[in-house]
């Protein structure tokens, strides 16, 4: 029986379990079985950079309430966001990567950014 690459057809020589006759046909190869995968994940990261985009411009021009409406102007989707932040107090932070929101009343939204998003804690000595 002739073995050939599963992905150009082309004979395969060599060693008995070759599945590919290069790297560059079992990079398409596989390329091809991953595209819907690797596209959902390219459209979220695509929309969160777009989302934090959004919430640091408006931060960092000093807007630190702003109306719903707004965001959504500016292409903000609201179905997408990194973490939830619950306070002691129950207040309710949606967050995209370090910049944050919550509900202030009558369709509009506080903005936070976090100070400490991704710190990470130093180890303790061990004596």
């Amino acid at each position: 029986m002739e073995r050939v690459c599963l992905d150009c057809g082309a004979k395969l020589l060599g060693r008995s379990d070759k599945k590919f006759c290069s790297d560059q046909c079992r990079n398409n190869y596989n390329n091809r079985l991953n595209r819907d995968q690797n596209n959902y994940v390219r459209n979220v990261h695509a929309q969160l950079r777009r989302n934090r985009r959004i919430l640091s411009d408006l931060f960092d021009d000093g807007h630190h309430r702003i109306h719903r409406d707004a965001l959504i102007a500016q292409g903000y989707n609201f179905t997408f966001f990194t973490h939830l932040v619950e306070t002691k107090e129950g207040l309710r932070w949606s967050y995209c990567f370090e910049y944050g929101f919550r509900e202030s009343g009558k369709g509009y939204l506080e903005l936070q950014k976090s100070s400490n998003y991704l710190e990470i804690e130093p180890e303790a000595d061990e004596a």
